[in-house]
């Protein structure tokens, strides 16, 4: 299974393991499964750590470095045509740029976005798995 973490998961699965369910952990921790992140989780995670919301364990820049090869995650680039269907994605989305840019980079590389994120997973058009079970 080709996975994408959604921000809050890749931040469970490194600092909260056991807000993930026995499912999601077993899904991270096959390595028959191939673990994806994108670039906006870290802008997220950038932005809730200059604001206070978390706290890590040293920087952010050392603790997506030492993350990265912990969960053999793979890195995908934002694209110019996940941009455009940030914007065009089927059915009701709601505005959230950084969730819009998320399920389009799922749909263009056909991942399945792992969210606890009630809006994501009732969003129809997507591949989703409940983080939470």
């Amino acid at each position: 299974m080709k996975l994408l973490l959604d921000t809050h998961v890749w931040f469970w699965a490194l600092q909260a393991p056991e807000k993930l369910g026995k499912t999601s952990r077993a899904a991270l921790a096959d390595l028959k499964n191939d673990l994806h992140v994108s670039p906006v989780s870290t802008l997220e995670l950038a932005q809730l750590v200059s604001v206070g919301r978390i706290e890590l364990r040293g920087t952010l820049d050392a603790w997506v470095r030492r993350g990265m090869p912990a969960l053999e995650l793979h890195s995908l680039d934002l694209t110019h045509p996940i941009a455009l269907l940030a914007y065009a994605l089927p059915g009701d989305f709601h505005k959230d740029p950084a969730d819009r840019m998320l399920v389009a980079t799922a749909i263009h590389h056909g991942l399945t976005l792992v969210t606890a994120d009630e809006r994501l997973l009732a969003y129809p058009h997507a591949m989703v798995l409940d983080a939470r079970r």
